[in-house]
């Protein structure tokens, strides 16, 4: 199911972006994310590679044709109380952020505005930090069956805590909304591997003093 929904945003920050060929549009892409320290300019230097190296980039199967392929989270931020929303994710028994597969040929922001409809039934509104670029990137070995490696755009979307009154309960089995220090307290293994650098990142980027 596909969305057009989406709320305001930084349209002017994405010029020409639906013309642009899909491996420039990435590239383009990956040029505005600001490193948060060395592990971030790593792995934007092993994607940038990968997206220029001609392999394929969206997986075709589940879950892991090809065996690296495009991931879009997108972190849920309310802002005037200070909280983000995370989920537990039934499969990978984790808790986090919400997000999905990016198709073929398919916009990541795209990506973000129809996940957002499905997992939450709110619009993708595009959060000031970053507008509708990833505001994050990480490139991460999957665990369990079907071993693969995502290469995860992170967006940060903006949302009151009372819009969202329901989820896909096949894909989760709750949400929760979390302070930043609530989500540092969490032990790293019950998050993704990502979660609390992600979170250090945000706080000096919609936080800061």
């Amino acid at each position: 199911m596909t969305s057009s929904r989406s709320g305001s945003a930084d349209h002017g920050s994405r010029p020409d972006d639906h013309r642009e060929p899909f491996r420039a549009r990435l590239s383009h892409l990956l040029e505005h994310v600001e490193p948060w320290d060395e592990l971030e300019q790593s792995h934007l230097r092993t994607a940038a590679e990968w997206i220029a190296s001609g392999a394929p980039l969206c997986r075709t199967r589940k879950p892991d044709v090809p065996p690296m392929h495009l991931v879009a989270y997108f972190v849920v931020l309310d802002e005037r109380h200070g909280r983000l929303l995370l989920v537990a994710h039934r499969k990978a028994g984790l808790w986090l952020p919400t997000g999905g597969h990016v198709e073929p040929g398919e916009d990541p922001w795209a990506t973000v505005v129809r996940e957002c409809d499905e997992e939450l039934r709110i619009p993708a509104v595009a959060a000031a930090v970053a507008g509708e670029r990833p505001f994050f990137l990480t490139v991460t070995r999957t665990r369990g069956e079907g071993e693969h490696t995502d290469v995860s755009l992170w967006y940060v979307l903006s949302s009151d805590t009372a819009d969202v009154t329901s989820y896909d309960e096949e894909e989760f089995t709750e949400i929760r909304w979390l302070t930043p220090e609530e989500i540092l307290a969490e032990p790293p293994t019950s998050l993704d591997p990502h979660m609390h650098r992600f979170t250090r990142k945000l706080t000096r980027g919609a936080w800061r003093e």
